[in-house]
Formats: structure tokens, C-alpha cells, sequence
């Protein structure tokens, strides 16, 4: 018989056919009479409810069925007896796919830390929590790739090992075939790159951008959506050495279409999952809810996650210069209490998490998106604003996440280039491919990078950066 998945038979009301269904055994409870097993294949969150009558089956084989074990079943769906949902199998045969051993598998059917679950990230998709996540995530980049490719924009794949780093950090994982032990040095004693596999120093990549530039130059639209890297020693709960940015570079866009974008990207992907993972959405905010409430009532959300996700659909962004935003702040009592963690003084001042979130959640009550920073702050290929102080910047704030997305109208003007990239003392000759758009028919173009994870914390309501990724990399930590 051919298998259903779980989530057709929730919800189709064709009662008394005969069925097949295979998963995993989430729990077994019962009585001698009687076995009543909740079964799930990852379908949907839901489990559905086998009920097997002891006389009709071995008892070798019932004893087998315990919590982690994978099976299959042939039965009749019927009226549920019980509550909680409309349909249940009648049991008629049962086979035994995999056993779990009882007294090994570590998933009993109990609540568990999410630091006890990061330890068993081989097995934490089979709970609620992470399934209910990983769909989402899963969601996510669907939307993400539909939303670029209905607007015409071309997929890029860009490179992995580069020789460029495009936020001049040096903050990157170098890619090296040279044996390490008896590594080839020159006369000066340094270890000579170029009998390196590619002759020249090479990393994991930071960004996909600059390549990205290229493909704009030609295309017009082009986005990436790929695994980016970085070795930055920070063991915080939003930090990871591997995770994946999405980067669109347009052509002929300035930074008020920059943001546009960007807006209606973040809404069509929110509203996409609002709208396509409903059942996985309602029980991460029942779990949020949940968790908040053995909080202190200062560290519980002013919001549940499913009124946070329609608060950006619904609303639009709030916009406005960071020179306004620093005048917000400095005046706000937070401020002038010395609430913050970090005292904001005045212009120059990098915007840390916490004063995002109150521009957010206190100031505003929606999105905000701040642009224009100090030149000193960014990165060079920003384009300089008319005052010379100032760059065309963007930077997307949500409520509890603080910056999702950052980016901007790029240096289009050769020299200026040049002179920004001297004064961040980055060499010209590693970037003389960049350099060459600039010569080659530039045009005012613009783009923005969002971190995928940190979208998929926002939607999921997830605190930890390590909680939305199957196989977090984290200082330490390479793990599965």
C-alpha cells in the first residue's frame, strides 16, 4: 500500500479507507487492552494517533514500539475518540523499521533544555520545537527565492574561497593546502603563498557581495543566497562562524529603492510563512508565551511573536537619518538615566543592539530604518553623501532583534573609491577586478545583505542564533 503523509490524512474527512502511514514514534501509552501511539512523520507538527488493540499483535513486536522507534502501519482512519483532532488510525498491521533502544534514546517524551538539545542536534528535528523551526526556515528561503525570481532577478552563485575581503575585518578562515607542520618558506623565513593550491593567500568568504556588484553590472538584478564565514572569536547567542546571507545588488537603484526593496522582500517572505506555516507559527508563540511567563515581568516581550510578525506586515517602516536617530536617543530618558549599557554622547557613536531596540520598540513601536551613517563607521564602498561625513547607508531594524538588514547606495565614482579604500587601507591591486566597474560603464547601483538566521530567530521567536541552524559552527564547536 502506497504511504500518506500525516498531514494529508489530518485533514481530509474520507473516513473508514485503508491507509499507510510511517514515522516516528513520538510516545506509546495504554494498557494492557490497548496501545494508543502518537505517530509523526515531519509533515506537520501534528501528530496522528494509532490505536492498536494488544490481541491483534505480538507481543515481541509492541514492546518494540517505544518512543524513537520508526514504523509502519496499515490500518482504517476513523473518527478520533479522543480530542484534539478529528481522525485516528485502527491499527491492523504494524512493522517495526527501525527500533530505538529505550534505554538510550535520549528524546523521552519530557520537556528539555535547548542547551541539552544543542548537544543532540543529530536528533533535536524529531521535537516539536526544532521541526516547527526547520519548516520555517525552510519557508523562509522558498519565499526568498520566489520573491527575487517573480521580479525578474538572476541567481548568483558566488564564490566560497576568495581573495578579497569585503568588509576589510581580516576576520576570515584562511583556505590553505600547504602542509602545516613543514610549511615552504622564502628567503625573508614567511611561508611562501605562492606554492599555496591557488598561489596566493585565499579564505572562506564574508560576504558574496562585491562578486554580486559584478553580476548587477550586466544583469541589472542579480541576488545571492549562500553559506558565508566568519572567525570572529564572540560565543554570544547571536554569533555563528557559518551563516547564510542573502545579498540582492540593482543596478541603476538608489538607496530609497534600496529600502524598498528590502521592505517589501521582508513582508512577502513574513506574510508568506504567516499565511503557509500557520499550525508551526501558532505553536512557537504558545511556546513563547509559555516561556515568558516564568520570566520577571521587565524581561517578558511586550508582544507575542505572531503580533510581532503582523506588526511588520501591517505597518510600514518608520524612516529616518541616523543624525536624527542619535538626537533621539541622546534625548531619551534610557539615556539620560544611564539605563543604557552603553552611554550614547553624540554623533560618531555606534548604534549598539540595545539602542536599536528602543528606537523600535519604544520610540517608534515598528520598523525603522535608519540611514546616512559616519563614513567612519561603514564600510568603503559606501558612497559618500554631498557633506563628506556621511555615506549612503541602511540599516533595517526589527522589534527584539534589533539590525536585520544592512546596506547601501554603492561608491559608483572611481576616484572616490579609491580615496576610501586608501583611507581604510585597503590594497587596490587585490581588488583591481572590483575597481574595473567603475571604469568599465559604471552606473549608480545599490544593494543590502540580510543575515538569513537572524530572519528566521525574528519569524520563529527563537533567542539563540544556534536554535535556527541544523549544525551551528560556533568558537569550539564543528560538531555533526
Amino acid at each position: 500500500m502506497k504511504r500518506t503523509k500525516i498531514s494529508t490524512l489530518l485533514q481530509t474527512d474520507k473516513l473508514g479507507c485503508a491507509v499507510n502511514v510511517k514515522g516516528w514514534v513520538r510516545n506509546r501509552r495504554g494498557s494492557k487492552h490497548v496501545s494508543f501511539v502518537a505517530l509523526n512523520d515531519g509533515s506537520t507538527i501534528n501528530s496522528i494517533q494509532i490505536v492498536a488493540e494488544s490481541e491483534n499483535f505480538d507481543e515481541y513486536l509492541l514492546k518494540q514500539i517505544t518512543t524513537g522507534a520508526c514504523i509502519s502501519v496499515d490500518g482504517i482512519l476513523v473518527e478520533s475518540q479522543g480530542s484534539g483532532q478529528k481522525v485516528e488510525i485502527t491499527a491492523e498491521k504494524i512493522y517495526v523499521l527501525g527500533a530505538a533502544d529505550a534505554d538510550e534514546y535520549p528524546l523521552q517524551p519530557k520537556k528539555h533544555s535547548l542547551e541539552f538539545l544543542r548537544e543532540k542536534a543529530h536528533l533535536r528535528f524529531r521535537t516539536n520545537t526544532f521541526s516547527a523551526v526547520f519548516r520555517v526556515r525552510h519557508a523562509l528561503a522558498f519565499a526568498i527565492h520566489q520573491f527575487f525570481n517573480n521580479k525578474g532577478f538572476v541567481y548568483m552563485h558566488t564564490p566560497i574561497i576568495t581573495g578579497a575581503d569585503a568588509e576589510g575585518a581580516g576576520e576570515m578562515f584562511q583556505v590553505t593546502s600547504l602542509d602545516l607542520d613543514n610549511p615552504p618558506k622564502g628567503e625573508d623565513g614567511k611561508v611562501d603563498q605562492t606554492q599555496d593550491f591557488f598561489g596566493k593567500k585565499t579564505n572562506l568568504t564574508v560576504s558574496g557581495q562585491l562578486e554580486a556588484e559584478l553580476g548587477a553590472m550586466a544583469f541589472g538584478e542579480v541576488y545571492t543566497f549562500g553559506p558565508t564565514f566568519r572567525a570572529e572569536n564572540s560565543n554570544t547567542s547571536r554569533h555563528l562562524a557559518e551563516f547564510w546571507m542573502i545579498e540582492p545588488e540593482v543596478a541603476f537603484a538608489d538607496l530609497k529603492e534600496n529600502i524598498d526593496l528590502a521592505e517589501k522582500m521582508l513582508k512577502y517572505c513574513i506574510n508568506y510563512c504567516l499565511e503557509n506555516n500557520k499550525l508551526d507559527l501558532e505553536y512557537l508563540d504558545m511556546r513563547l508565551k509559555n516561556e515568558e511567563s516564568q520570566l520577571k515581568k521587565e524581561h517578558r516581550s511586550e508582544s507575542s511573536l505572531l503580533e510581532r510578525l503582523k506588526l511588520v506586515v501591517n505597518n510600514e517602516f518608520e524612516r529616518l537619518s541616523y543624525t536624527e536617530a542619535i538626537k533621539i536617543l541622546l534625548n531619551s530618558k534610557a539615556n539620560k538615566k544611564k539605563k543604557f549599557s552603553f552611554q550614547i554622547s553624540g554623533f560618531g557613536d555606534d548604534l549598539q543592539s540595545e539602542h536599536e531596540r528602543y528606537l523600535v520598540e519604544k520610540e517608534f513601536k515598528r520598523p525603522v530604518v535608519i540611514t546616512d551613517y559616519p563614513k567612519e563607521i561603514k564600510a568603503f564602498y559606501m558612497r559618500l553623501n554631498e557633506d563628506g561625513k556621511t555615506v549612503r547607508a541602511m540599516d533595517i531594524l526589527f522589534p527584539e532583534i534589533g539590525e536585520i538588514v544592512g546596506g547601501s547606495q554603492r561608491e559608483e565614482r572611481l576616484n572616490i573609491l579609491q580615496k576610501r579604500m586608501k583611507e581604510m587601507n585597503i590594497d587596490e591591486k587585490h581588488l583591481w577586478w572590483y575597481l574595473d566597474t567603475r571604469k568599465f560603464g559604471t552606473c549608480e547601483h545599490s544593494g543590502f545583505g540580510l543575515g538569513f538566521e537572524r530572519l528566521v530567530m525574528f519569524v520563529t521567536g527563537m533567542k539563540n542564533i544556534r536554535d535556527v541552524i541544523p549544525f551551528p559552527r560556533t568558537p569550539k564547536n564543528a560538531e555533526f
